[in-house]
């Protein structure tokens, strides 16, 4: 049976963060009525074209999805259930930002079958938070997080980051610990990075610079800093009885998020809202990241109305994705799953790079396959960028 995954991507927040350079910005109320009402549109028509597909996993991401009112979500979620066959048990997720979840919006979550929730701490100082530009304090995030779970909320994710400016190994432990005392199910735990086009990029790229080259700057976390706020990361974490089954996400068991696992084993997804992405049948795609035009986009027409991007995938970037997405979890990649899919082996294939990385200490064998080391890990990016020829 064919299934697949859902991503409802909502663009809007109360305020841009400083380091943020995802696909969101503020919005009037007007305005995100009316691309609520036309993401119902989109997923009437979506629902016509994948009806052979039942749903494992709903995730809404964004931006703030929280920052959609009660009833934008209750007909959201109203939508999608009437339309697309969701399988019993499905893991349903909504990320939520402190300060704009309430009792109300939280009971509408659960009538919806929202029963996971992602909450955007990322820092329990209130120095640091306010330096990102986050809405929030720690305070306002521990009463959201007990409200949720006085809720029936059982699955609750934490984000957390490091080497955030300013901060010191010792401020980042004070987070870890302030997090774990609460007892997610999941912590995902993100190391800061510059990104170009952001406010933190105009005020940081220089320093992010030197501290790449090795050289003194005083803005950033030193690179030993970062390192040892990365080591303390998996110490504390796993002392505290999480796993890491990925590089960046750490769960207790039994509480791994399905739906991004489904990303990196390159599972069916269907992205439906402004610039949301999709894999299908190795055919990725995505709607176009301009709200106007996917405001105007006439879902009544055809598929792929709003789609402005559209790439079939060869056998030889299928399997560079196998690699380089599935070496993201600690399970690695399974040598038999390759030759099924692709009538190779997989040494046969990427042989050369294989036995280089393990004599780097980068790779090792497994029961079925391959997976990164921890000095791997550390490097995984240069590890990755091997596969890609």
């Amino acid at each position: 049976m064919k299934t697949m995954g859902l991503y409802l991507h909502i663009p809007f927040c109360v305020r841009k963060c400083q380091y943020c350079d995802f696909l969101s910005a503020p919005a009037p109320e007007h305005v995100r009525q009316a691309y609520v009402e036309q993401m119902g549109r989109e997923i009437h028509m979506l629902a016509r074209e994948y009806a052979d597909y039942p749903v494992t996993t709903i995730f809404a991401g964004g931006g703030t999805p929280s920052v959609l009112s009660a009833a934008q979500m209750r007909f959201l979620f109203g939508e999608l259930s009437a339309c697309f066959h969701i399988l019993p048990g499905a893991e349903v997720t909504a990320e939520c930002n402190p300060g704009t979840v309430d009792e109300r919006k939280l009971s509408a979550y659960r009538e919806s079958g929202i029963n996971r929730l992602s909450f955007g701490l990322q820092s329990a100082d209130e120095t640091e938070l306010r330096l990102l530009g986050r809405i929030h304090d720690f305070g306002q995030f521990a009463a959201n997080f007990e409200l949720a779970r006085r809720m029936g909320f059982g699955n609750l994710n934490v984000d957390i980051m490091s080497a955030l400016p300013g901060q010191t190994p010792g401020t980042y432990e004070k987070t870890v610990e302030k997090v774990l005392a609460l007892r997610p199910e999941h912590i995902s735990a993100y190391s800061l990075i510059i990104e170009e086009g952001t406010p933190f990029y105009s005020r940081y790229a220089d320093a992010a610079g030197l501290r790449d080259q090795g050289k003194e700057q005083q803005l950033l976390p030193s690179e030993e800093e970062e390192r040892r706020m990365y080591v303390r990361t998996k110490e504390l974490l796993e002392g505290a009885g999480y796993q890491r089954y990925e590089i960046s996400n750490y769960a207790r068991e039994g509480f791994a998020c399905r739906h991004n696992t489904a990303y990196w084993t390159r599972e069916n997804y269907l992205g439906i809202g402004l610039g949301a992405a999709s894999l299908i049948e190795n055919v990725r795609f995505s709607n176009t990241p301009d709200l106007k035009e996917y405001l105007e986009a006439d879902f009544s027409k055809a598929p792929g109305t709003a789609v402005r991007e559209k790439n079939r995938l060869d056998e030889k970037a299928q399997m560079e994705e196998f690699l380089f997405l599935g070496l993201r979890m600690m399970r690695g990649v399974s040598a038999d799953a390759f030759q099924k899919q692709f009538h190779r082996t997989l040494e046969d294939v990427y042989g050369n790079v294989l036995e280089a990385q393990m004599r780097e200490k980068l790779l090792q064998k497994t029961g079925s396959g391959y997976c990164l080391t921890d000095f791997g890990v550390d490097v995984s990016n240069y590890v990755m960028a091997q596969y890609l020829f």
